[in-house]
């Protein structure tokens, strides 16, 4: 039984809960980070929906922007600069994008002016990263939330 407990017989070390505490406090700050993001979403909402289907005439919508090649929406008129361009959509070149949208991709149609901060841009790309993935969770996706059983197999053995 002593084993089970480990070589210290259940005696907690000092730094025995320092990496619970901080996968938690971690957790704790990305929460923080994403909820920052979202306000700042605001100034994007005018322009850009975040789900498919929220087609504005100002902008397209953002959702599965991560990894997508800019301009390729079929439902919006791009800029010819932003159609050339060539940028693929990542964290990086979001930041990029979000601080001078007019230095980064000379010639573009977005009028905004940027985000001069950096930890501004970070918390929405969190935000953005969190709330335009292409995958939902099961009760997020379409149709509303799935009942357990369909989750599950069912088990028919019994022990």
């Amino acid at each position: 039984m002593l084993a089970a407990c480990g070589s210290d017989g259940g005696q907690s070390s000092p730094d025995a809960g320092t990496a619970g505490s901080s996968a938690a406090e971690t957790a704790s700050a990305e929460r923080e980070l994403v909820a920052r993001g979202e306000i700042l979403s605001f100034a994007c909402r005018p322009c850009h929906g975040l789900a498919p289907g929220d087609e504005s005439p100002m902008g397209p919508h953002l959702y599965g922007v991560f990894g997508r090649q800019a301009a390729q929406l079929p439902a919006f008129d791009y800029s010819p600069a932003l159609r050339e361009s060539g940028i693929v959509w990542t964290a990086e070149t979001l930041d990029a994008w979000l601080a001078q949208p007019e230095t980064f991709v000379p010639g573009n149609g977005m009028a905004f002016a940027g985000f001069r901060s950096a930890d501004d841009r970070r918390a929405l790309i969190a935000y953005l990263r969190e709330r335009t993935a292409e995958t939902a969770p099961a009760d997020e996706a379409p149709g509303g939330p799935r009942p357990a059983a369909a989750l599950e197999p069912a088990n028919e053995t019994s022990d």
